[in-house]
């Protein structure tokens, strides 16, 4: 399946669940809900044993809405779309354009949940997740959600690994205004990237270099003495998925699924000749260039806030 994308064409790192895995995270919530709701209704009925049989039916309906819908929806509203079965998993529901998701969704979510799981034992939410190509049920159709996984292998065969950017080199980048940079010149690199093993030295060079240039009319920075244009679009690709990542999730992000790559991490999509290939004709990044000549520290942004006079 393919990763999530966002509106702004930038790739969180994440991949939608398959039906197998959302099956046993289902099975092992509905366990827990099941005997959760099978000991709160013996005690119930052992403590209301002298009520008649119409105030028995209504707690009994009472608490199975309680256990089988309202636990659920303030679990994964707390948990930000993490049950005890997701959990198990590994897996994590968000919202389409991979921001946690709020009350409003979860209460989707159970609301439905109960009718295509509960009610029909998940044979309608398997249908449904059959026939969607992200695997979404209707509770995630209706309520803009999808399910996906947290764990991602750390390699992937047929994909490049490139290092990260040494810490100057990201906060070089890091100071770069973006925001007129088009969606198609993000997904111009990206398939770069992807495809990085397929292209001759000479070929993926050149591109590299054109890409650069483009980048440097949006934003007028001239690619750093010494550094190879690859390695530099991939720092510029990665800072751009911590500032996506961050607006999603915040500050601390979500862990194992989202924000930028760590080293080792595959970027792109395409096959190439082995994984861990190094970059042809790629430089060293900082090899030969002193600090002195990167400008020193990265200067720190200001708060904006001014004394009064």
């Amino acid at each position: 399946m393919s990763q999530l994308v966002t509106g702004e064409a930038v790739v969180l790192g994440l991949r939608p669940a398959r039906l197998a895995s959302r099956g046993l995270a289902v099975v092992v919530d509905l366990a827990v809900a099941w005997a959760a709701y099978i000991a709160v209704t013996v005690g119930m009925v052992t403590a209301l044993s002298s009520m008649d049989e119409a105030v028995l039916a209504a707690v009994t309906v009472a608490t199975f809405v309680l256990v089988q819908v309202g636990i659920p929806i303030a679990v994964e509203t707390l948990s930000h779309g993490r049950s005890l079965g997701k959990l198990i998993c590994g897996l994590r529901v968000v919202r389409e354009d991979g921001g946690p998701i709020r009350f409003r969704h979860a209460l989707v979510r159970g609301a439905m949940g109960a009718i295509e799981i509960v009610m029909t034992m998940g044979v309608v939410a398997s249908i449904a997740s059959l026939v969607s190509a992200r695997g979404r049920r209707l509770g995630d159709v209706f309520a803009g959600t999808l399910v996906v996984r947290e764990r991602i292998p750390e390699a992937e065969a047929g994909r490049v690994l490139l290092p990260a950017p040494p810490p100057w080199l990201a906060g070089e980048v890091g100071g770069l205004d973006l925001s007129r940079v088009p969606d198609g010149w993000w997904l111009a690199v990206r398939q770069y990237l992807g495809r990085l093993g397929e292209l001759e030295p000479q070929a993926g060079a050149a591109m590299a270099w054109r890409l650069a240039a483009d980048l440097r009319g949006f934003t007028g920075a001239e690619v750093p003495a010494g550094v190879d244009p690859t390695l530099y679009l991939d720092a510029v690709v990665r800072e751009r998925q911590g500032r996506e990542s961050r607006r999603a999730f915040g500050s601390g992000g979500m862990g194992g699924g989202v924000g930028v790559a760590s080293e080792g991490a595959p970027l792109g999509g395409g096959p190439v000749a082995g994984a861990g290939a190094a970059v042809p004709g790629a430089a060293v990044p900082g090899a030969g260039v002193p600090d002195e000549g990167r400008g020193g520290e990265v200067p720190r942004r200001g708060s904006g806030f001014a004394p009064p006079a």
